[in-house]
């Protein structure tokens, strides 16, 4: 059941606001001034509150700012028998969710009651999912190669430099990217990543810049690119390497232009976008056997980032097999289970060619298959 604070200093219109609450499957806790709600606020969570402007000790307003300064953000809706618009102007400045006028409509009062907790969740459920995100792309390791490379990005990510970063597959590229994000000005914007290795060289530049509605014969509407879905924020090309020449050639124009033009159209569209890059080839290389663009790469490489192969971060093993239990047990809603320290030194003894992504593998693999614990027995077994 939902949980309701309501601060007022009238008895009446607190009973009052209780049994409606309450009818409607509410738990109502109350308080009789500013004082009183504040430290209650403080010490107990809640899904709403009604709070009364004009009170004794402290009014309405005050609860407000100092209970959004103490970090609650719990959605409030203010109410009072002086109302005017100044005042719910003020309220709603102030992180009010809505301004009711003393008595309230109960029609208007429960709907707004509602969309406030509906609200509430949905913003709750979108913290918690950006948690998630956020320990999905962790950069797990203290190793002297993963400091080095931690170093940069918390130098970078602050600056639109562009990003070129290199490393074996499985080593963790777009972990990387990820964090440049998580740490750069355009963190509250779109993160937009495109496989470019898994994109046929025929459709690649619909893929980038989008289509006009009959440009080509499936072409049945119009299609946004991922350069206009990336605008304000970042735009991670992954296996860059594997590009076409023709796409190359337009992805430079817009480098140097900020504008991006879609298939079958004549109109250019400004984008502000930071871009990344990742390959697993020697793109120096490339351009000797004309395919890669010089220009192109020195456009893109501002700042290269080279990922270590697992095999050059080996004291990081442990720290990452403790990630990866932890992250299995909760895909599979089980207890996280233990691995024994000769297990884990089996475990940094191997080649690991299919880099932390073998890694990721291999402890699944000894999840499913061993007892409570994991031996040194089951990694030569089943690693």
């Amino acid at each position: 059941m939902k949980k309701v604070l309501i601060i007022d200093d009238e008895d009446s219109i607190r009973a009052t606001l209780k049994d409606i609450l309450e009818y409607e499957k509410y738990t109502v806790d109350e308080a009789s001034d500013g004082q009183e709600g504040l430290k209650k606020l403080l010490s107990d969570n809640f899904d709403l509150v009604l709070c009364d402007i004009k009170m004794p000790k402290m009014n309405g307003m005050d609860v407000l700012e100092k209970a959004t300064k103490a970090g609650v953000d719990t959605p409030f809706i203010m109410i009072s028998a002086h109302g005017s618009i100044e005042t719910a102007v003020d309220a709603t400045k102030k992180g009010a969710y809505d301004f009711l006028e003393k008595p309230p409509d109960l029609n208007r009062l429960l709907i707004s009651l509602r969309n406030a907790v509906d609200k509430n969740n949905l913003v709750k459920e979108t913290r918690v999912l950006k948690n998630k995100v956020s320990r999905k792309f962790e950069m797990v390791g203290d190793s002297e190669a993963m400091q080095e490379v931690k170093l940069v990005i918390d130098k970078v990510a602050p600056t639109d430099a562009r990003v070129l970063i290199t490393g074996p597959n499985g080593s963790g590229k777009e972990l990387v990217a990820h964090w440049i994000h998580e740490k750069s000005n355009r963190v509250n914007e779109n993160f937009v990543e495109v496989n470019c290795a898994a994109i046929p060289s025929e459709l690649i530049e619909s893929e980038l810049f989008g289509h006009e509605k009959g440009s080509f014969t499936s072409a049945i509407k119009q299609r946004i690119g991922k350069f206009e879905q990336a605008s304000g924020g970042i735009l991670f090309l992954d296996e860059i390497g594997d590009m076409s020449l023709k796409a190359q050639a337009k992805v430079l124009r817009v480098l140097q232009e900020n504008k991006i033009t879609r298939v079958g159209g004549d109109k250019d569209i400004k984008v502000d976008i930071r871009v990344l890059t990742a390959t697993n080839k020697d793109l120096k290389k490339e351009i000797e056997e004309g395919n890669f663009r010089e220009d192109l790469y020195h456009r893109l490489s501002v700042i290269i980032i080279k990922v270590p192969p697992l095999s050059e971060r080996t004291d990081d093993i442990p720290a990452l097999v403790h990630k990866f239990l932890h992250d299995i047990a909760a895909e599979y809603g089980t207890k996280p289970k233990e691995m024994n320290a000769e297990a884990l030194k089996e475990l940094q003894k191997k080649e690991w060619t299919g880099n932390i992504r073998e890694l990721r593998n291999v402890v699944e693999r000894l999840v499913i298959m061993s007892d409570s614990r994991i031996l040194k027995k089951d990694v030569h077994k089943y690693a």
